[in-house]
């Protein structure tokens, strides 16, 4: 009889990989986390229960088999592994690393709802890519056959990169038109290095580069190329921008130096590490050391400038947020990452302006409590009368999420139909907006939303596209 490898939960606890402590891991911007030994990984994904209905994987926005290869792990078929992972999911080494795994696969684990503690599913997803890219596992993209049609894609993120992987693969020409200088989007200049190290993203754009995939990186839509000519050039167009709108906010003294956006902030952190010269974060204007830091919001992107500015050597960090801390948007794991680090956070704390003169000083604060619940079920912060104060500060980050840009004004396209939020309208399944032959696919959707549901996407989207083109191809060849 053959022996069982899985269902130990009860006999094997759960096990995260080796963190870094606070202290060594401050000093750098390399990730925290250690790589599970093979034996570890073993071990850890021996605790699947292979429920009949894994509630994982229909919370996964990729509905990744997590199970059977959880199962394929344990009894050490890595490679197999892989290819399961690799057949759903075209970046499942990113997505095991930033994916809110407490929110999705791993807070739906039926053995974490039992009280055994939940498989450590990203980690293993990690180190299954990891390992496969080590062993030379992870195959150049070279397409059977090359086709005659085209698609441009407009955004370098994780769903038109996803989208332009199917589409290359499958040898449809791509061309991926980006306004920055590295392909990735967030994933390179939102996403701080020590949650994804940047030769992660960088080996994927490599391989897509050497897969044939045209990488145009500089290129402004709207100003360096017009949406018409792109969608002249090409048989499909996918619009996969993002939203890189940052939300404001007003009161007094909201104009005074040293408020400034997050994006801005993490992305010259991210260009200072990759070597780039960058003046703002060399004058100190988007550099927070030897400063008392807040940063405002309660989301990923909030997690990601507290943790930045630590390791950049500020005074001080607090993150004010008006609700408290079960009713925050971010990932559990990274509140307490943060905390471990040194980071305040200030519960209940809603800004209403800010004091300086010229440079700014404070946040005003109002303090707040809950009360009813709002249309989501949500309660609603409301502020406590007579009880405001001021945060004292050199440095206010607002992480207070994103909003589209108006598209239809940047690039002269009218015809291009946007929701009342500005996110383009698209078809459920298929992501073709009413315009023919154009996709939109991520955020400029959704909104601001995460990584795996972007990849999703580019993946619906490439595949409606191929759909398409073959249709189009068989009714030519039966005339």
């Amino acid at each position: 009889m053959a022996k069982q490898v899985m269902l130990k939960f009860t006999e094997v606890p759960r096990l995260m990989p080796e963190k870094r402590a606070a202290d060594a891991r401050t000093a750098d911007f390399d990730e925290i986390y250690s790589q599970f030994a093979q034996e570890k990984a073993n071990e850890q994904a021996s605790r699947c229960s292979q429920c009949g209905v894994p509630f994982c994987q229909s919370h996964c926005p990729l509905h990744n088999n997590i199970p059977d290869w959880l199962k394929l792990t344990a009894e050490g078929r890595l490679q197999e592994a892989y290819e399961l992972s690799q057949a759903t999911n075209t970046f499942p080494e990113i997505c095991g690393r930033i994916c809110p795994q407490d929110r999705l696969c791993e807070g739906n684990c039926v053995i974490e709802q039992s009280g055994h503690g939940t498989v450590t599913i990203g980690s293993i997803e990690k180190y299954i890519t990891d390992t496969a890219w080590e062993n030379g596992w992870v195959k150049p993209i070279t397409p059977a056959r090359e086709r005659t049609e085209s698609v441009g894609i407009i955004g370098a993120g994780p769903g038109g990169l996803a989208a332009a992987d199917m589409l290359r693969r499958a040898g449809v020409q791509v061309t991926v038109y980006d306004r920055y200088d590295r392909a990735g989007g967030l994933m390179v200049y939102g996403i701080p290095g020590f949650k994804l190290e940047k030769q992660v993203t960088e080996r994927r754009n490599t391989q897509l580069a050497e897969g044939g995939v045209d990488l145009q990186m500089n290129v402004n839509v709207g100003v360096d190329i017009s949406f018409s000519d792109i969608k002249a050039k090409h048989d499909s167009v996918i619009i996969a921008t993002g939203v890189y709108k940052s939300r404001d906010l007003g009161g007094p003294g909201a104009g005074l130096n040293g408020i400034v956006r997050a994006l801005d902030y993490l992305t010259a952190s991210n260009k200072n590490s990759f070597g780039d010269h960058v003046p703002e974060f060399e004058s100190g204007e988007l550099n927070a050391s030897g400063k008392r830091v807040v940063v405002i919001g309660g989301g990923d992107t909030a997690m990601d400038c507290v943790r930045t500015a630590i390791r950049q050597g500020a005074t001080s960090v607090k993150c004010l947020y008006r609700r408290d801390r079960a009713n925050m948007p971010g990932s559990q794991r990274e509140t307490q990452n943060a905390e471990e680090e040194g980071v305040e956070f200030v519960w209940l704390a809603a800004p209403k302006g800010f004091t300086g003169e010229g440079d700014v000083s404070g946040v005003m604060v109002s303090k707040m409590r809950l009360g009813a619940p709002d249309a989501t079920g949500r309660q609603s912060p409301e502020i406590i009368p007579d009880a405001d104060y001021v945060e004292d500060a050199d440095l206010v980050i607002k992480a207070l999420g994103f909003e589209a840009e108006d598209l239809p004004t940047l690039w002269n396209e009218p015809e291009l139909q946007v929701t009342r939020w500005g996110t383009v309208t698209a078809k459920f399944g298929t992501h073709e907006t009413p315009m023919p032959g154009v996709y939109a696919v991520g955020d400029i959707v959704r909104g601001a939303s995460l990584v795996v549901w972007a990849i999703r996407d580019g993946r619906e989207a490439a595949e409606a596209i191929l759909k398409k083109f073959d249709k189009a191809a068989n009714a030519i060849a039966a005339e």
